[in-house]
């Protein structure tokens, strides 16, 4: 069951969703949902030696990026066919009977920009800022600005039950309690089954 906006205040007065800092209900939330803010710092591929990304290589993805932080209220563009990741300003966390889903707005949609292209769960007992890929599918650059744009809208489900093992909890979490954005691990995975 997703969470109405009566809801989502209810389960932050609780504590069962925690956010940093504390959002502005008047401008951030919606009907089922609670728009947060783009981060300041970003990640993108510099140019590298390599012809391609290949997820058997032995090579730290972290590496063939370059981190770019702004200061808050700064602006970032991004540029046609431009891929970065970045985070939310805002940290959160959730009990282990919910379960968050982030989407990318509609209003930016309409300049071009994907918000979060594939990875949009977040599961019970996350903690940490939401990481989100973005991406201008558009053909002119776009200006946003760090702590300022409402990047994402975050919407609440509850689960059947609690998780019997939330996210922190799970011995192969990759992504555990961000700050930043981080590069993908995939190779780990790959790896790992190819030995």
């Amino acid at each position: 069951m997703i969470l109405s906006d009566r809801d989502i205040k209810k389960y932050i007065k609780e504590g069962k969703i925690k956010i940093t800092p504390k959002p502005n209900f008047k401008e951030q939330l919606g009907p089922c949902s609670l728009d947060l803010h783009l981060g300041n710092i970003f990640k993108t591929f510099k140019p590298s030696e390599y012809p391609y990304l290949d997820a058997r290589r032995k090579i730290d993805f972290e590496e063939i990026m370059e981190e770019i932080k702004i200061e808050d209220g700064a602006p970032f563009i991004l540029q046609p066919r431009g891929f970065v990741l970045t985070t939310t300003k805002e940290e959160f966390s959730l009990s282990g009977d919910l379960m968050a889903r982030l989407d990318g707005r509609s209003t930016l949609a309409r300049l071009g920009v994907i918000v979060h292209l594939t990875a949009a769960r977040f599961d019970p007992g996350w903690k940490g800022k939401g990481v989100i890929e973005l991406g201008n599918m558009g053909t002119m650059p776009v200006i946003l600005y760090a702590a300022v744009t409402r990047i994402c809208a975050l919407t609440f489900e509850t689960l059947s039950s609690p998780a019997e093992i939330p996210y922190l909890k799970q011995r192969d979490h990759k992504y555990a309690k961000p700050k930043s954005p981080q590069a993908s691990k995939i190779n780990q995975e790959i790896r790992k089954k190819i030995r």
